[in-house]
């Protein structure tokens, strides 16, 4: 219950939804109960042929039946039997109108509930995705994320407020119809209500398992979106490596065990409902046999028309006892999907920003890293490690795969932090920063171009407010990118498909490079920016980036060492340390591990 209070603290405020709805539910049940009740008159009218003069008013205010006797016959005496009837008929009419118009109007103000809820719910949830740490993604599969904020949160929205409705509206439908029932015949509603704890055990026996059989098919829901997700995003090389028929082994054999554990759970949700059909026509037909004798037996204790009112009012009070029993069987759904949700929203982000963070707008000195160590678990990647950075420099890292080269440049944003040591700009250490106002001094151009499928406009103005389309242009002439951009389709409102897919991986890379402009960041953090393309365009990158790194402080991961010869310092990492440090041609005077890596480069070529 814990978990499912939790969940409905999304539907705040509670107030401006449960008012109104109580109250027009509180009326519906109301009218629906009288609807039933009606039929005692509207037989009376009928059926029986009294001129009113047997028949006084009633001194009990409880004796339903006596009431409606006395007012349906006084009817009769005053209109006659056929008007009477007519008043009947209206009076019920009336009734049922009325009920109908506030169940609807109840319906409604649910229907805003649930919409509400979903909004916070699915709001909340992707806010605290999105504020996690970047390290974070790194050990999630991106499906089982993607079918919690999706899947899960619409299981989490439908069967809370639907239980919510239930669990108000059935109990209260279920309290008039048994207080109607008491007010025809106290004997034999107390006989009726020895039978029904009956059918509450048979159900509750068998919804038992449920809620552990929808925890497994959420999980296994939320596996088959992420081998779906895998299988979309790495066709080519599936395709490539003739893998199609175990990617699609790997995808059904989850999909046949997400179905027999969705077999099982329907099996179990819908052996309720005959149950419970057969265990309420049991009860009826027992209810049937004892007030029949009441009837029979000629005492008077029971009229016809009351015990014929008794069973239409009793044979309806399954239908919110079935409702309570579904709710329950649903909830356990719900339950098992909203534990999925809250365990996302309750992951907290390892790298907090200080409560005490001091705002920074300007770069005025330069980055140090100063005796600074990190490990990805066991596995130390970065040891004692001293760099600086002074404004105005190209500072290269280069060396063998793994050295801690991408680790080390991940460390300026925080995007990681390190276990220990400092990483400063400034002389102010990052974690001491306002995080936002830390990155907005940083342009970022990575080794894999990611755009988003939208226009080569909205890629390039991407974040940045009140960008005019001449700055736009500017920003893509730097980036030597302007021209092939009028080239295609529908020029700057050309959209790019998914991650950019409809452009080649040199104009990927230079409308990545146009972004990186257009934000004017006096940090750069580069990459590997050009290490996966072909030589012509790396050539036209390469003088992007030129035109990029005027004037800025640069940090740039080479692949191809050939680009920066000219580099203000060449810093080499080896196994996470840092083994040579100068320009080009100091350290090919040392004649070290560089001078190595450029001899294997030149062969290589």
């Amino acid at each position: 219950m814990k978990t499912y209070f939790r969940l409905l603290s999304y539907a705040k405020p509670l107030g401006k939804f449960a008012i109104p709805y109580a109250a027009t539910t509180l009326l519906s049940v109301l009218f629906a109960t009288l609807n039933l009740a009606l039929i005692i008159p509207l037989l009376h009218t009928l059926f029986n042929g009294d001129d009113g003069s047997s028949v006084v008013q009633p001194d009990n205010w409880f004796d339903i039946v006596a009431y409606f006797k006395y007012y349906a016959t006084e009817a009769i005496s005053v209109y006659g039997p056929y008007g009477a009837l007519q008043r009947v008929c209206v009076v019920i009419i009336g009734s049922v109108f009325l009920s109908n118009l506030f169940r609807y109007l109840s319906q409604r103000i649910m229907e805003n509930l649930r919409i509400h809820t979903l909004l916070n719910l699915r709001r909340s949830v992707f806010d605290n995705v999105m504020d996690l740490h970047v390290g974070y993604f790194n050990s999630q599969r991106k499906g089982d994320i993607i079918s919690k904020i999706a899947s899960d949160v619409q299981v989490v929205q439908f069967s809370v407020t639907a239980t919510l409705q239930v669990a108000f509206k059935e109990p209260l439908t279920l309290l008039f119809y048994i207080v109607a029932l008491f007010l025809i015949s106290t004997k034999l509603t107390l006989f009726a209500v020895l039978v029904i704890p009956l059918s509450a055990f048979v159900i509750s026996r068998i919804v038992k398992r449920l809620k552990a059989q929808a925890t497994q098919a959420q999980q296994v829901y939320g596996n088959m979106i992420s081998y779906l997700d895998e299988a979309l995003s790495g066709v080519k090389i599936i395709k490539a490596f003739n893998a199609t028929e175990f990617i699609k082994k790997k995808f059904h054999d989850e999909n046949i065990r997400f179905s027999k554990i969705s077999r099982r759970m329907v099996r179990r949700q819908q052996l309720g409902s005959p149950v419970s059909e057969l265990l309420g026509v049991t009860m009826v037909a027992v209810v049937l046999l004892y007030g029949g004798n009441l009837v029979l037996s000629g005492s008077g204790e029971l009229p016809a028309e009351a015990f014929i009112t008794y069973i239409a009012i009793f044979s309806q009070v399954m239908r919110p006892a079935k409702a309570l029993t579904d709710a329950f069987s649903n909830i356990n759904s719900g339950i098992a999907a909203g534990e999925r949700v809250l365990g996302l929203i309750d992951e907290r982000n390892e790298l907090p920003e200080s409560p005490n963070a001091q705002p920074i707008a300007d770069f005025n000195s330069g980055v140090r890293l100063v005796n600074v160590n990190f490990s990805y678990g066991e596995r130390q990647v970065l040891k004692n490690v001293n760099l600086e950075i002074r404004k105005g420099q190209t500072v290269a890292l280069v060396g063998p795969s793994g050295g801690g080269k991408s680790t080390l440049m991940d460390l300026i944003p925080r995007f990681v932090d390190v276990d220990s040591g400092e990483v400063l700009v400034d002389g102010v250490n990052v974690k001491d920063l306002v995080v936002n106002d830390l990155r907005s001094l940083i342009g970022l151009v990575n080794q894999e171009s990611f755009l988003f499928n939208d226009t080569i406009f909205n890629n390039i103005a991407f974040s940045a407010a009140n960008v005019s389309k001449d700055d736009v242009i500017a920003a893509a002439r730097i980036a030597n990118a302007h021209e092939f951009i009028l080239e295609t389709e529908n020029g700057y409102e050309t959209t790019i498909g998914d991650r950019g897919v409809r452009l080649s991986g040199g104009q990927r890379q230079r409308i990545c490079i146009a972004r990186a402009v257009l934000r004017n960041p006096p940090i750069l953090l580069l990459d590997e920016a050009t290490s996966a393309l072909d030589t012509e365009s790396e050539k036209l990158v390469q003088e992007a980036l030129s035109k990029l790194m005027q004037n800025r402080t640069t940090l740039v991961i080479a692949h191809r060492l050939s680009t920066i010869q000219n580099a203000d310092k060449i810093v080499v990492l080896e196994a996470g340390r840092v083994v040579e440090e100068g320009n080009h041609q100091q350290l090919l005077v040392h004649n070290g591990l560089y001078k190595k890596l450029i001899e294997m480069q030149q062969f290589g070529e």
